[in-house]
């Protein structure tokens, strides 16, 4: 666990860190070969379930989930979403993130700030747990969304929130849809390394929802680059597989168990 975190501390102002989600074995094992961080997240709220947003999400959803992401994963850090209210106060907290850890031995849990949560990450990395952070369009806690660290009262804010998280011992932290600029000073100003979504390139690495950049979520913001449309692949094999059925060009006798 803590080499795989020494890792990515070492990678700071050296390497770029790459990370993306996974929700099952079969993801996580592609994943895997080319990822520094897997994060099982919350998003599957979205991507799987089809919520309007992350908060219905259940620590059941989140370790059966994991359990599955983890028998595909070998080198990446595999770190799990703390769903929410699930760490309200520090006795739950630490409850809930001992339980996902021993559950699905992953190697790491993320917890979303709320601009006053930061005794809970320090008492859960205490208790040797570790945590990354995630600061900027937090969406367990903020319902509209919108690009923060426009005017020098939300820069000093995300600057503030940034260094108290470092404080408290998080390992890494994520930022959410920033400015550039505030991405950049936060970037530069903290030694633990900063993970991007739709905070640009200054930060030490990037995450982004997989079934995005894979055409699958219907979810293309400006920040996601789409890099094939896997929508229209599946569509194309259902189709052609339908059309077989039909024409009873499948299954042949090849595709026969046994006889003819």
């Amino acid at each position: 666990m803590l080499n795989k975190i020494k890792k990515i501390l070492l990678k700071k102002n050296k390497t770029k860190i790459v990370s993306l989600t996974a929700y099952s074995k079969n993801i996580a094992k592609i994943l895997d070969k080319h990822s520094d961080i897997i994060l099982v997240g919350d998003s599957m709220a979205n991507v799987l379930y089809g919520m309007k947003n992350t908060h219905q999400v259940s620590m059941d959803n989140i370790i059966q989930h994991s359990l599955s992401v983890r028998k595909g994963i070998k080198k990446s850090l595999m770190v799990v979403d703390m769903p929410k209210n699930t760490y309200k106060n520090r006795k739950q907290a630490k409850k809930n993130a001992i339980f996902i850890l021993r559950k699905t031995k992953c190697e790491a849990i993320k917890i979303e700030s709320n601009s006053k949560n930061y005794e809970i990450i320090s008492h859960l990395v205490k208790a040797k747990i570790p945590v990354m952070g995630h600061i900027g369009f937090t969406p367990q806690f903020k319902k509209k969304f919108k690009v923060e660290g426009r005017n020098n009262t939300e820069l000093k804010k995300l600057i503030k929130e940034a260094k108290l998280i470092e404080k408290a011992g998080a390992f890494s932290i994520v930022l959410e849809c920033i400015t550039p600029k505030a991405a950049n000073i936060i970037t530069k100003l903290l030694k633990i390394p900063t993970i991007g979504i739709g905070s640009s390139s200054y930060c030490d690495g990037q995450i982004l929802v997989t079934d995005d950049i894979l055409g699958l979520s219907g979810f293309y913001p400006k920040f996601v680059k789409k890099y094939i449309n896997l929508n229209t692949v599946i569509e194309k094999a259902v189709k052609k597989y339908s059309k077989e059925v039909k024409n009873i060009k499948f299954p042949k006798k090849n595709n026969f168990l046994y006889g003819k």
